[in-house]
Order: structure tokens, then C-alpha cells, then sequence
């Protein structure tokens, strides 16, 4: 049997994460060096990440709807494929 290690975090390792993910929200980074509470953060971080995957919804289905009107072997439609593959 396998024993799991458990390690403690510190308050300042998880100080710093808060900090690095409040840094890859747009909304936080707007509003300045303004501290905001871990809940509110892990609040924002889930809205942020649900309209993502609403863009990436949209932009997929416009890239469908723009896909269904054009000549599949044109340039155009070459220069989308070779884009997605990237």
C-alpha cells in the first residue's frame, strides 16, 4: 500500500497564488493592486472561465456558419484549415 505525503501549504504560498491568479484576471488587473478576498477571486476566476467558454462557443459557431458558405477547396478556406491545424 502507497502512502500519500500530505504537505501543509503556507499562508504565503497561498498569499502568492491568490496573487498570481488575481494577475491573469482582467477585471483585477483593471482595478489596480487593490486586494480582493480569496472567495471573490475564485468567484470571478469561474465567471471569467464560463465567458470563455461562451466566446469559444460563439467563435466556433461562426467559424462553422463562415465554413458552410464557402467553396471548400479555395484559398480562403485552405488558409482556415491550415490555421485550426496550428
Amino acid at each position: 500500500m502507497s502512502s500519500r505525503r500530505s504537505r501543509t501549504i503556507t499562508e504565503e504560498e497561498i498569499n502568492e497564488l491568490i496573487s498570481k491568479l488575481q494577475s491573469l484576471l482582467p477585471e483585477t488587473r483593471r482595478r489596480g493592486a487593490g486586494r480582493a478576498s480569496a472567495s471573490k477571486l475564485l468567484k470571478e476566476t469561474c465567471n471569467y472561465i464560463k465567458s470563455l467558454h461562451r466566446e469559444v462557443d460563439d467563435l466556433s459557431d461562426r467559424l462553422s456558419g463562415l465554413m458552410a458558405t464557402m467553396d471548400t477547396n479555395s484559398a480562403q478556406a485552405e488558409i482556415i484549415r491550415s490555421l485550426l491545424r496550428s
